[in-house]
């Protein structure tokens, strides 16, 4: 088993939690299963109507939360003030007869780093395919481009580790170090996990929430999308407080990490 790291930045991300084509489009606070899945099979050329690979099934997907972002919603409306042939059209091969309106929720300047763990030959594939990806990836929706880098890292032995220890944070350190008796070497960060987190240990991280959500796709299929859920588990793990940084040395700092080689 091994893994590989991506980053999810941009402007705007959107992660469809519980609604399709509704006139609200919700986002759920993180980047679900569902959509990273996606995400992957497109990158690999799977069309929406093919079976997911069951290679997915397996995947272990840790995030960490750099930055949470700040919700916003677009009043978003299509074919108003035009005649009835030039309106949005139905499945059924008419158009409608007036605007569609849509709220549309999104994350604003939100920062997610995913850890996918999966057994070496299905890291070397997705890392294949995310370089030389067939459809484009983007932060749920198609108009939410990803920033660079993101693919921070094709390959490495423990993914999750290196997001508690080397990947830099997206974030400033605060700019007074506690003095209550706190560690003034770490800050501390969230991170969503499908596996409990490890207790019994000094340096162990706070107890965890646990989530239940409904985002493990079984179908991607237009006219038939269907979820089952899985659990999560909610923690503020300690991470070092070098991994962060002023923001104008952050991009820096992102590019000496993913080419170690050409930093060096």
């Amino acid at each position: 088993m091994s893994g590989l790291l991506l980053r999810l930045a941009g402007p705007l991300q959107s992660w469809g939690e519980r609604s399709a084509f509704t006139p609200v489009r919700d986002t759920a606070p993180f980047p679900t299963r569902s959509a990273l899945i996606g995400m992957f099979a497109a990158a690999e050329g799977i069309g929406r109507n093919e079976a997911i690979p069951s290679r997915y099934h397996d995947l272990r997907l840790t995030v960490r939360v750099d930055r949470p972002g700040v919700r916003l919603t677009d009043y978003h409306t299509a074919g108003g003030g035009f005649p009835k042939d030039r309106t949005p059209a139905t499945s059924g091969g008419s158009n409608k007869g007036a605007a569609v309106i849509t709220r549309r929720h999104y994350l604003a300047d939100a920062v997610f780093v995913v850890a996918v763990t999966a057994p070496d030959e299905t890291v070397e594939r997705l890392a294949h395919a995310l370089t030389r990806p067939h459809w484009a990836p983007y932060l749920g929706r198609r108009a939410c481009v990803p920033d660079e880098p993101f693919l921070l890292r094709p390959h490495v032995t423990d993914p999750e580790e290196e997001l508690r220890t080397r990947v830099p944070l997206s974030r400033t350190p605060p700019r007074t170090p506690h003095t209550d008796g706190q560690d003034t070497e770490t800050i501390t960060v969230e991170f969503l996990t499908e596996h409990p987190p490890p207790t019994g240990e000094p340096a162990d991280p706070a107890p965890a929430d646990v989530i239940d959500v409904n985002d493990v796709p079984v179908s991607f299929a237009p006219h038939g999308r269907t979820h089952t859920g899985r659990r999560i588990h909610r923690t503020q793990v300690p991470v070092p407080r070098s991994l962060a940084g002023p923001p104008h040395t952050l991009l820096q700092r992102l590019i000496a990490y993913a080419h170690p080689e050409e930093s060096a």
